[in-house]
C-alpha cells in the first residue's frame, strides 16, 4: 500500500504531552492517527464525545481565578474538614 505524507499544526505544549502519552502506551503518533483514522472510516463518525466541558467554562474561570485571587490576597477563609472513611 502507498504511504502519503500528511503534515499538521498543533500547540507545542500539546505535541509534547501527546508524545509521551503514545510512549507511555508504547505507540508512536503516526500509530495513534493512524489507529483515529482507521477507526473514524470504519465507523464514519468521530470515535468519541466532542463536547465542552463546564469546567473550562468562561464563567467558571473567572469564578475560580477570583477565588484564587481571594486565597493569594488572604481575603478567603479556609476551614480544614476531616475525610469521612468507608
Amino acid at each position: 500500500m502507498a504511504q502519503a505524507m500528511v503534515n499538521f499544526r498543533m500547540d507545542e505544549e500539546l505535541k509534547k504531552n501527546m508524545e509521551e502519552t503514545c510512549k507511555d502506551l508504547g505507540l508512536s503518533m503516526t500509530t495513534a492517527f493512524t489507529i483515529f483514522a482507521k477507526k473514524m472510516t470504519r465507523e464514519k463518525r468521530i470515535p468519541f464525545d466532542v463536547s465542552i466541558d463546564p469546567f473550562y467554562s468562561e464563567s467558571n474561570m473567572t469564578y475560580l481565578n477570583k477565588v484564587v485571587d481571594d486565597i493569594e490576597s488572604g481575603k478567603a477563609v479556609l476551614a480544614t474538614h476531616e475525610l469521612i472513611e468507608d
